[in-house]
């Protein structure tokens, strides 16, 4: 017989039967190793991570030992032994190059274990990796289209910039592959290779268009994932792909009108994860162009109307197409239906699902703002849900609601809210009901009294701006101001030590509006006979406790203090009482008490004849709003007589700034004389004796700019009656109420009243739009002052944007013949529609026009922006 018949080869038998009889002389010399399996239950079996870790650090010590061997019969199943060690955490990078030796075995079953670790061990950043390329593309061209599948695998996984540009040619070609899973596989690493390298895109373009033709679901799918990436990544690719939308159109009317597929079928829908792939690759496409929305839009509304929503399956299909018909310019009708698919999310009993759906209705509540509002009562009711996410986004869409028409309801659930949440929600959503009050309320009454739930809902919670808010609004309403001092004296009467923002309300109201609270009669009810009496004993019990509780805060007992000093000048009697009280302060532990009892005190002794005047009532602090639909700006104006004490700062050791050279950046050299807002000092340059650079003090002196001289003085506001610069529990008042003597220096004595200056606003103050770019804009309102040649300059910012400023510097620069002032800003953030206010003083004895040069910083929307402006438009007869 002729061996030829049996397919005898004398070679490869050879080769076979010493391959067998070394592997067979290698067992019999080294003992079979632990298997994979034996192994994890060893590890599981350990009850301590000492023994945990004793068992794999003998497994790992046994591991290298085998390594070392150059032909051992066990490396696959030492590799995958080391992979289980590595998935656990520790250490295991010594099998790099073992992995590498597998992968270069003929054995399919090595090569998996070879392909698998160096998935795990390897990355971009190893060098090692650069030794696989070879292998791979060894492997790109293999037959067996496993081995083919695993190459892309870990070509995928682990390719590096230069590995892709070199096997991208090898990944194309196996995309127009005959073998299905070959080319699935291929879509799939062409995905990961545009990730990583763009500009290989326009390689795959025509590969990736011929798929959308496939039959089989996971070509297809593959597909559609490749062309999302790539029309994201590129706006040139997503024109081109922008042809396909009525393939992909048919694609998806086949899987909503196919029957019944066993092969693809989910829970009864057809191929759910194609469907979802499909619908937001036409989201994509769709965006910005009203030709391909209007090719979409049927089968976006057979998919919401079709698909079956009592399985998880179909609420994925629909989330979906929610999406993809508010992100692509649809039919308002269409419109409707997507936000009615999200109410009915809202009724189901999953909380993920709900969650969902608030989160997406608070993203399009600005599309199409009235179908939302046919859900409110759905809304509102997820503010009882026990999970605090959904509390949270609810709340939020409810502010998002609220409008002129439905303010009366919204805000009565949402205070309802406030009572019962928890901490963590009363801050956030005491100030939003303060801001949606304040842009919809529908008169003053219901205003103060939504703000005086607010104060007792909130308790210590409350931020200061709603203090702040709060009393400006009081000084405003003047018809109001009896009946809210009424109503602050019940709640103030109770035990307020959880509630210090509502006594630092009520104490400021009172010493303002005393005198009606004590000596005439005030309906704090629906009520004509509910009035409230109050007598001047009653009243200084009250603020007796206050004063000396050691619940209350060092803030509360400076407002306490001051209205007890203002109170002096409304009572009819009691005033030495009054006195003693105050006088009780001169010798308190707290430095800011002590200094503002001594201050008080001597109105009380040497300066009684000025008392009456220096504690007479503020005017109202008029609001100025300007409604353009969605925004409301307001303008704090405060017609008060206000006293400035000038300490004396040290010219021999100026203070430097490191934002000094802020204005020279705009005129190319460095340290011109600035003011910083942070700091409230100017900078000065060294004094007499230190060079200064000679191009810098050429420019500066051509424009007139001072840099030179000792550090100007620093001015405190002792004004009793008008905002001083404060911190109320975390964060800077908008306004401060205290308008106390506290700012002085305890080393600086007390100057004689009588001898102080007073600032008196021009009836007629001019206002001035200094700057208005980006959203922000800076107005400037000009105020006469009774000191010769000086100026007051109120200075305001307004947010017209719906992004939050933070981080806001206002700097500001002078010629040196005038000398400039600035107080602290009201704060550092700008809410939306909100604003911040600074107060400069500027003195120019030489009567000269002024220039001013600015530097504005915030951040707002990730974003850091810096821009500089000069003004030179100030009227002269400011100055007369």
């Amino acid at each position: 017989m002729n061996s030829s018949d049996h397919g005898f080869n004398p070679a490869f038998n050879m080769a076979a039967i010493k391959q067998v009889f070394n592997e067979a002389v290698e067992r019999v010399r080294m003992p079979t190793p632990m298997r994979l399996r034996d192994l994890i239950r060893q590890i599981r079996a350990a009850r301590t991570a000492t023994e945990e870790r004793e068992v794999i650090n003998k497994e790992c010590a046994y591991i290298r030992s085998t390594f070392r061997e150059e032909d051992s019969a066990w490396r696959c199943r030492n590799v995958a032994k080391l992979l289980y060690i590595h998935m656990l955490g520790y250490p295991a990078h010594f099998g790099q190059l073992e992995c590498l030796k597998l992968i270069a075995s003929p054995r399919f079953t090595d090569k998996r274990i070879g392909y698998l670790g160096a998935m795990l061990l390897l990355d971009e950043r190893q060098d090692v990796h650069l030794l696989i390329t070879n292998c791979l593309k060894n492997d790109l061209n293999s037959s067996t289209q496993f081995v083919v599948g695993l190459a892309l695998c870990t070509l995928g996984a682990i390719a590096s910039p230069e590995m892709s540009r070199d096997l991208a040619a090898e990944v194309e070609r196996l995309m127009k592959s005959p073998n299905a899973y070959i080319r699935k596989k291929a879509a799939l690493c062409a995905y990961r290779i545009v990730l990583k390298v763009p500009e290989l895109m326009e390689i795959f373009l025509p590969a990736t268009r011929s798929l959308l033709s496939e039959k089989n679901h996971g070509v297809l799918i593959t597909g559609v994932t490749l062309i999302t990436e790539m029309c994201e990544h590129s706006p040139d690719t997503l024109q081109h792909f922008k042809k396909i939308v009525p393939n992909l159109v048919r694609i998806l009317k086949n899987l909503i009108l196919a029957g019944y597929s066993p092969e693809h079928d989910v829970s009864g829908v057809s191929d759910p994860f194609l469907q979802v792939k499909i619908l937001r690759l036409l989201r994509i496409l769709g965006r910005n162009d009203a030709e391909a929305s209007e090719a979409m839009n049927d089968i976006l509304a057979q998919v919401a109307t079709n698909t079956e929503t009592s399985k998880n399956v179909g609420n994925t299909i629909l989330y979906e197409t929610v999406l993809s018909i508010m992100d692509i310019k649809s039919e308002s009708g269409l419109r409707v239906l997507a936000v009615n698919i999200l109410g009915r999310f809202l009724l189901n009993n999953d909380k993920n699902i709900r969650y969902v759906a608030l989160n997406t209705l608070l993203k399009t509540v600005h599309l199409d703002t009235s179908a939302v509002q046919r859900h409110r009562t759905t809304i509102l009711e997820c503010l009882k849900d026990p999970d605090v996410s959904i509390r949270r986004r609810a709340l939020e869409l409810s502010f998002a609601l609220i409008n002129s028409n439905n303010v009366r309801t919204m805000m009565k659930e949402l205070l309802l809210f406030l009572e019962r949440s928890d901490p963590e929600f009363k801050a956030q959503c005491s100030s939003s009901i303060v801001l949606a009050a304040e842009r919809y309320a529908p008169n003053k009454r219901w205003h103060l009294d939504t703000l005086l739930r607010v104060l007792i809902a909130a308790g210590n919670y409350v931020r200061d701006d709603v203090v702040s808010c709060t009393i400006q609004l009081v000084s405003d309403s003047v018809d109001q101001q009896g009946y809210v001092s009424a109503q602050l004296w019940r709640a103030l009467e109770q035990d307020t030590s959880d509630r210090q923002p509502l006594t630092q309300v009520a104490t400021w109201c009172i010493g303002e509006y005393g005198d009606a609270l004590l000596y005439s009669d005030v309906s704090v009810g629906d009520d004509p006979s509910d009035i409230v009496r109050v007598s001047e004993d009653e009243l200084l019990d009250v603020y007796q406790r206050l004063l000396w509780s050691p619940q209350n805060t060092i803030v509360t007992k400076q407002y306490t203090l001051l209205s007890l000093t203002k109170l002096s000048t409304r009572f009819r009697s009691n005033v030495e009482r009054i006195r003693q009280m105050v006088q009780q302060f001169g010798s308190h532990l707290h430095i800011e008490l002590q200094q503002r009892g001594v201050e008080f005190t001597q109105l009380f002794n040497s300066h009684a004849h000025l008392r009456p005047a220096l504690l007479e009532r503020m005017p109202p602090m008029e609001v100025v709003r300007r409604d353009n639909g969605s925004q409301q700006q307001q303008v704090q104006h405060s017609t008060v007589n206000g006293v400035l004490d000038i300490a004396d700062v040290n010219s021999e050791e100026p203070a430097v700034n490191s934002d000094s050279n802020a204005l020279l950046v705009l005129l190319g050299g460095s340290e011109p004389s600035i003011v910083d807002t942070e700091t409230e000092q100017q900078t000065a340059k060294p004094p007499a004796g230190v060079p200064a650079t000679t191009d810098n003090q050429d420019l500066l002196d051509l424009l007139g700019l001072d840099i030179g001289g000792s550090a100007p003085v620093a001015v405190n506001n002792m004004n009793m009656n008008n905002n001083v610069h404060s911190t109320n529990n975390n964060n800077p008042l908008l306004l401060d109420p205290l308008g106390s003597l506290g700012s002085l220096s305890t080393s600086t004595p007390l100057p004689p009243l009588s001898g102080l200056s007073s600032i008196t606003p021009s009836l007629d103050s001019p206002s001035l739009v200094a700057y208005e770019k980006n959203g922000l804009r800076i107005m400037f309102t000009l105020e006469r002052s009774d000191a010769p040649s000086t100026i007051c300059i109120a200075m305001a910012a307004y947010n017209e944007t719906a992004t939050l400023m933070s981080d806001f510097l206002f700097q500001v620069a002078v010629p040196k013949t005038f000398q400039l002032q600035m107080m602290s800003p009201s704060g550092t953030t700008i809410p939306p529609a909100g604003s911040v206010t600074q107060q400069l003083r500027i003195q120019n004895p030489s009567k000269g026009a002024l220039r001013m040069r600015m530097r504005i910083s915030y951040s707002s929307g990730g974003a850091t922006i810096q821009d500089q402006a000069e003004m030179n438009n100030f009227p002269s007869e400011g100055w007369q």
